[in-house]
């Protein structure tokens, strides 16, 4: 966050956090189904790019998409690679949630923050899926 935004002022402040973070972890933080989760986003990009974290959105947790299928997504379906340039920049990778983006192979492909916490993140996905 501090690439992003170097003037900020992090501060670690758990107790008036906590209530936040339970609503961002619970097993139906609203990016499912088409439900709003009560995260109220502003995000800056191009279009194009707000059009690709929209159809993010439109993922449903515990499943995966390729490049492909989210490019048809967006109603762009040849534009494969400008999507993907578009979920790799994606500033709210979890509320907008890109890790739920494969190659067209199966394979995981890459991710800003490391394939283990996409991996991870999938994970979580599926098994809160599971609890329902």
């Amino acid at each position: 966050m501090l690439k992003r935004w170097p003037a900020a002022q992090v501060f670690h402040d758990p107790q008036s956090t906590a209530h936040t973070a339970g609503r961002l972890f619970s097993p139906r933080n609203g990016t499912q189904d088409g439900h709003e989760s009560g995260f109220h986003l502003f995000v800056k990009g191009t279009n194009f790019q707000v059009n690709v974290w929209r159809a993010l959105l439109r993922v449903r947790e515990g499943s995966l998409i390729s490049y492909k299928q989210l490019a048809r997504l967006t109603g762009n379906p040849t534009a494969v690679r400008a999507t993907a340039s578009a979920v790799g920049a994606n500033p709210v990778s979890y509320l907008i949630p890109c890790h739920r983006i494969l190659r067209s192979s199966g394979a995981l492909g890459g991710y800003h923050w490391g394939i283990d916490r996409k991996r991870a993140m999938i994970a979580w996905d599926s098994a809160h899926v599971e609890c329902i």
